[in-house]
């Protein structure tokens, strides 16, 4: 058996792997797609290839198109695989090496999946193949939609602007990220100085199809920075990019009117539909997301290494 890294004369077989398992995968119009936006990349599919020629196991990553891969966005192997675990996780391992690092896996599933037996199977070897390669930390995030629902007036309460400098953002960042219950943020600062950190993040968020010119501060009436509210869109189209109020203004519901002014930027420019996520575990932004309108519609499940151990 051979594990190495695709190439274009392995489109047809790449194809022709296909998930019959109720889970989110890089089925084949998917595949082509994002092979022709730069998001997969040949060098970014990763397989287990018999004596034959035959694909045995395949892990599809997903990045940016210039930059490195961020999260591995399928796992298949092969029916006729008897110990399907065990090869997913060599793959995976062997993939890791190579990038220098565990890169999170990312797995979208319908509300109640742990009800449906045909999920729970699908989900349950893929995350012992992954924990054995090293991606130990589980995270269950829930996805919101708001869709065409009513839309929030302007704050009476803060004010909003814009600001070209990214380091204004950075900072801002840094303060909100003190004490936030965001696991990946608190999982970043475990091994990160919050400076650095908060810098990455404005980067992420800068390379995101959405426009820079959306980004707003939040201020109160005396001009103390209360929090960020960031507009943004991806692949999928509009999305509650990030928001967060500063330590020192939490507990006054803030996080309202951040949701609301993202949401009403988007509804001005005729938007339909803006998706958000957040963690299981931060209750508040699931109320605030549920009082704006969103309706909760799937679940993304994550599992990433532990940095500490990374």
């Amino acid at each position: 058996m051979l594990f190495r890294t695709a190439v274009e004369d392995d489109l047809d077989r790449l194809l022709g792997c296909v998930v019959d398992e109720s889970i989110s995968w890089a089925h084949p119009e998917r595949l082509l797609s994002f092979l022709e936006s730069g998001n997969y990349r040949y060098d970014r599919i990763w397989l287990a290839v018999a004596d034959d020629g035959e694909i045995l196991a395949r892990a599809v990553w997903w990045g940016f198109p210039d930059g490195a891969p961020l999260a591995l966005d399928c796992l298949y192997v092969h029916p006729s695989v008897d110990d399907r675990v065990g090869l997913a996780a060599e793959l995976l391992r062997r993939a890791h090496d190579a990038y220098g690092r565990a890169i999170e896996y990312h797995v979208f599933v319908t509300n109640g999946w742990r009800e449906h037996p045909k999920a729970a199977a699908a989900i349950a070897w893929r995350w012992e193949a992954a924990g054995r390669a090293g991606l130990t930390e589980e995270l269950e995030r829930l996805r919101y939609e708001w869709t065409a629902g009513p839309v929030p007036e302007p704050s009476d309460r803060l004010v909003f602007r814009g600001e070209d400098d990214d380091e204004v953002f950075v900072e801002a960042f840094r303060r909100v990220a003190v004490g936030t219950l965001d696991f990946h943020t608190r999982q970043a600062l475990a091994t990160t100085d919050p400076l650095e950190q908060a810098r990455e993040d404005v980067r992420d968020y800068r390379s995101m199809r959405g426009d820079r010119s959306w980004w707003r501060l939040a201020y109160d009436k005396s001009g103390d920075l209360v929090g960020v509210a960031l507009p943004s869109a991806n692949d999928g189209g509009p999305v509650a990019g990030y928001l967060g109020v500063v330590p020192e203004h939490r507990g006054h519901g803030y996080v309202d009117d951040l949701l609301g002014e993202i949401t009403r930027v988007h509804a001005e420019r005729g938007v339909q539909r803006i998706v958000a996520d957040t963690d299981s575990g931060n209750v508040p932004m699931a109320r605030a997301f549920e009082r704006a309108g969103y309706h909760n519609f799937a679940i993304r499940l994550v599992l990433s290494a532990n940095p500490v151990n990374a």
